[in-house]
């Protein structure tokens, strides 16, 4: 049956957002100087309350002709260069950053009402940080790795199994622990503007973005920051 769109939009309209009385408490004044700082307090927060993937964020990206995509992943590290998530090269999404950089990274904590907006370019962290991570897998994710061929049509879900089945046979007889799918990268996405938005108790919201500025002597002349409207 088909959904009656007046209905839908009034059950839509219904649903719950946040629970305003149990939102945490924001003052943009008291921000560090350096974005990542203020992400890791907000993941840490996010980790206390017991939110569900609090590490998962989404990543968006534009290939040569403009064609948006957009998926959840795991962060897997946060530094200097950015933040970190890894993929096969051969991955819809590294095809995508091999023709055009910019990409986009989103980290949403329901129960907290926040968000955070990262907008930047995209650089691969080379051979050995990628094997570094591939080899930290557990031992169904290395395996799943190793079978590749992600967003190829697939005939049967036998099909995929039986090479599953095969991936997981060569981690299990790799005792020197030496296997690593030699398309296995790591990305840091290095970002430009970071935005972190928190919704409040009394129905509006607050949004702080920072931007990266010319590079300073040190790390606090590197970002610029200020409200926006919401």
């Amino acid at each position: 049956m088909t959904a009656d769109p007046t209905d839908l939009r009034t059950w839509l309209r219904g649903l719950p957002s946040f629970e305003r009385d149990r939102l945490p408490p924001f003052d943009p004044e008291d921000a560090p100087a350096d974005p990542a700082d203020l992400f890791l307090t907000w993941l840490r927060d996010a980790v206390d309350v017991g939110s569900a993937a609090p590490h998962a964020m989404n990543l968006a990206t534009a290939d040569a002709s403009g064609a948006v995509t957009a998926r959840t992943l795991i962060l897997k590290d946060l530094d200097a260069r950015g933040w970190h998530f890894a993929t096969g090269s051969h991955s819809p999404k590294a095809a995508a950053l091999a023709q055009n950089p910019n990409a986009a990274m989103t980290s949403f904590w329901p129960a907290l009402g926040r968000q955070v907006r990262l907008t930047g370019t995209v650089h691969d962290l080379g051979e050995e940080a990628g094997a570094a991570d591939f080899l930290a897998r557990p031992p169904g994710s290395r395996a799943a790795a190793l079978v590749g061929r992600q967003s190829e049509p697939l005939a049967g879900r036998q099909e995929y199994w039986d090479a599953y089945a095969a991936a997981l046979a060569r981690v299990e007889a790799d005792v020197d622990g030496v296997l690593v799918a030699p398309e296995w990268r790591v990305y840091a996405l290095a970002p430009h503007t970071v935005e972190f938005w928190a919704a409040t108790p009394d129905a509006g919201q607050i949004r702080l973005r920072y931007r990266r500025s010319a590079d300073g002597p040190s790390a606090d002349q590197a970002w610029t920051k200020g409200l926006i409207w919401p």
